[in-house]
């Protein structure tokens, strides 16, 4: 999620969504200059923003928390950057900065795009080093193996990746993007063609998950963790602020179902922050709610109802296992309550 042109644009001009500027890999061989190790990167993220927590949720089922540190940004962005004022005295403690903007002007000046979560930060030197977020969680599913706890799930399985791309990327057009592009839109023809997109795919997904407990294989993987991170935010944001409105998330059987389930298991529900979530949205998009009023609803109760889908078959984790407990540095944010 960029912050560029201000937030008062949000809603005033056709959506696009920016392509990741930085796109270093850090890899186990470090071909681009960036070996995978341990306590030399920081992940930037907020907990608002969907593209941000896919990261969160990957790092939290591999174990990667003492490999990787995690910065927190403030869900209430300003127009020069994501901020570090959930912090003492308004300073990332491992960095030392007080805006993202700090790292990207350490790499690059005048760089397009904006500055953007996820973002992986070196540590010693406080340079960017990627905020490339379609490649950064496969890569920490695939090439920070030597990292990984035990137990860990494989979220990337080779023998399923032609059919977890192909699902990803439908499911990125016309979910994950295809929200974006309906709230932002500036014109009725434009907003109903992403509207209509968003829940012809949606629908789809639904049929699918009718008949398998994951969108892949027998157990979670990548592909599951980039659907889960948008429909935990439609009802809440999307249904209302986006006006993808045809029907709530808790109105599809299925797809509630589906949601509840990952919502409940660990390394999902124990890394969402609806405060973030809602703050974010509707005070940052002053150009679609100028106001920046946050709505009072919807009831969140219902996200630790029953869900019924172990009948399906399936184990979240395979012949893995479940991560430990949040660990006590990351766990003063309201993990996943609704």
């Amino acid at each position: 999620m960029s912050v560029g042109e201000g937030n008062e644009a949000y809603g005033r001009k056709p959506f696009k969504r920016s392509g990741s500027h930085f796109a270093d890999r850090v890899t186990a061989d470090g071909r681009d200059g960036w070996p995978v190790e341990a306590g030399r990167y920081r992940l930037v993220v907020s907990r608002a923003c969907p593209w941000a927590s896919r990261a969160v949720v990957s790092r939290r089922l591999l174990g990667l928390e003492n490999a990787l540190s995690m910065a927190v940004a403030d869900p209430v962005q300003d127009d020069r950057s994501w901020r570090f004022t959930l912090d003492p005295d308004g300073r990332d403690p491992v960095l030392g900065i007080r805006f993202l903007k700090e790292a990207y002007d350490a790499r690059e000046s005048d760089y397009p795009g904006g500055v953007s979560v996820p973002a992986l930060v070196d540590v010693p030197s406080g340079e960017l080093v990627t905020n490339d977020y379609q490649r950064l969680t496969l890569d920490l599913a695939t090439e920070w193996t030597a990292l990984h706890r035990e137990g860990a799930p494989d979220l990337y399985p080779r023998a399923l990746r032609d059919e977890i791309d192909t699902v990803m990327a439908e499911v990125y057009e016309d979910v994950n993007n295809g929200v974006y592009r309906a709230g932002f839109a500036t014109g009725q023809e434009e907003y109903e063609e992403a509207c209509a997109g968003v829940f012809r795919r949606l629908e789809a997904l639904s049929e699918r998950l009718a008949r398998q407990r994951y969108l892949v294989g027998e157990t979670i993987t990548e592909a599951d963790i980039r659907l889960f991170t948008t429909l935990v935010r439609f009802d809440p944001v999307y249904h209302g602020h986006f006006k993808c409105n045809r029907w709530k998330l808790t109105e599809d059987r299925v797809l509630w179902a589906y949601a509840r389930d990952l919502f409940q298991t660990p390394g999902f529900g124990d890394t969402v922050d609806f405060d973030h979530i809602k703050r974010h949205y509707y005070q940052v998009h002053t150009g679609i709610n100028p106001t920046a009023v946050v709505p009072l609803g919807p009831d969140l109760a219902g996200w630790l109802t029953p869900h019924g889908r172990e009948d399906l078959g399936g184990s979240p984790f395979g012949d893995g296992t479940a991560p430990g407990p949040v660990p006590a540095a990351e766990a003063g944010a309201p993990q996943g309550r609704p």
